[in-house]
């Protein structure tokens, strides 16, 4: 019989599931429970097996809806595709939930450096599984993405951060066949401009900011260890992780070898005057680190806590610890250093990076010019007080 309405209401239930076939469209069926629930489907054979797949239950689905979905069904068989295949892979698809997990797991854990990994699963806790967790993989569609980079405009740098963690971890599920070549949903969204806070320390601050220092160690109300830290961020450059899991057995007459840096080993070199406040560090036999924490063997794990004391007591209030490593970059940029020379200094492997201190080279040679031109101009009786050149 043709399935249409009429028929469809005329089938009784029975004591066991039976199959009505439609007439007019082969492999178009309905299937009705002894519960008297019908629901449509189509049924074909491919690879040598019967396959089925269901269309809808009657009351939710017309039989004239049924029946022109079950001819795209059809189309798509007699084209090559696999509906059935297709359907259960999808209900095997992983979670946008469960591809952060293993993301984290199999990638991050492996790859990244424990501070890499602790942002990576913030982003991953708080912006990514709340908003999608639930959806499969391949349902992820770029709007989505574009919607939750906007919502978080007003924090571009965790906007552009959040989206980098999806970009990654779609690349990977590509790579490890869950999701299509070239479906990267995050493809095309543009990241906001971050806006980099440039912070120097002056000649003055330098010496107020290790004035306080001094004080603080010799009264004891900061720790001779958090005030070793400071100094040492200052004279090397380093990143702060790197000060503060630094081992007396990677200090060498000359140079401090940093085995696992966030750019992999590399060595710093060692000036006079950081030689001479590490001399000065008391050596704890049994801890093997140079700032020693408050547990036994272990370094110093909070340091942000007595900066923000140090700095206050110093009138510094708007300095970061970061900003120590931009003090050391500046200073040697404006003493002549060269840009190649500074990003080894300061462990960069891309020069594009050091070159956020261009323009301070670029004052360091006006200041020089302005030296030369004054004696030469001495020498050709020219007074510094006379006009100005007015340049058109």
């Amino acid at each position: 019989m043709k399935l249409t309405k009429r028929t469809v209401d005329s089938l009784p239930a029975k004591t066991k599931d039976y199959f009505v076939w439609d007439d007019e469209l082969k492999g178009f069926g309905l299937r009705i429970l002894p519960s008297g629930r019908r629901t449509f489907l189509v049924q074909y054979r491919q690879g040598g097996r019967t396959r089925r797949v269901k269309i809808g239950r009657y009351g939710n689905v017309t039989p004239d809806e049924a029946r022109k979905r079950a001819k795209e069904l059809l189309g798509d068989v007699a084209g090559g595709s696999n509906p059935a295949e297709s359907i259960a892979t999808y209900r095997k698809a992983l979670t946008i939930s469960s591809l952060c997990d293993r993301f984290m797991k199999e990638h991050v854990a492996v790859h990244c450096k424990p501070t890499t990994e602790r942002e990576y699963r913030r982003s991953g806790d708080i912006f990514i599984k709340p908003r999608f967790g639930a959806l499969k993989i391949n349902d992820l569609k770029r709007a989505d993405v574009a919607k939750l980079h906007h919502d978080l405009r007003h924090k571009p740098t965790q906007a552009n951060r959040t989206l980098g963690v999806l970009s990654k971890m779609f690349n990977l599920a590509e790579l490890w066949g869950l999701r299509d070549e070239g479906t990267n949903p995050t493809r095309l969204i543009k990241k906001y401009p971050e806006r980099r806070v440039e912070r120097f320390l002056s000649p003055a601050e330098i010496r107020r900011l290790n004035e306080v220092l001094n004080a603080c160690e010799a009264d004891g109300s900061e720790s001779a260890a958090a005030c070793n830290a400071f100094r040492l961020l200052q004279l090397t450059g380093c990143r702060l992780s790197e000060i503060q899991t630094l081992q007396w057995a990677d200090i060498r007459p000359e140079y401090i070898h940093l085995r696992d840096s966030k750019t992999g080993a590399r060595k710093v070199p060692l000036s006079s005057a950081c030689k001479i406040v590490l001399s000065q560090i008391d050596r704890d036999a049994e801890n093997p680190y140079v700032i020693v924490g408050q547990i036994e063997g272990h370094h110093i794990t909070d340091l942000q806590k007595p900066w923000r004391r140090i700095r206050k007591k110093a009138d510094l209030e708007d300095v970061r610890i970061h900003d120590l490593r931009h003090t050391f970059a500046s200073i040697a940029v404006m003493g002549g250093k060269s840009l190649p020379e500074v990003a080894k200094l300061l462990g960069h492997t891309q020069i594009q990076t050091t070159a956020r201190y261009a323009h301070l080279a670029d004052d360091a040679i006006k200041r020089a010019s302005e030296d030369v031109g004054l004696e030469i101009g001495a020498a050709m009786g020219l007074s510094p007080t006379q006009p100005k050149l007015t340049v058109v």
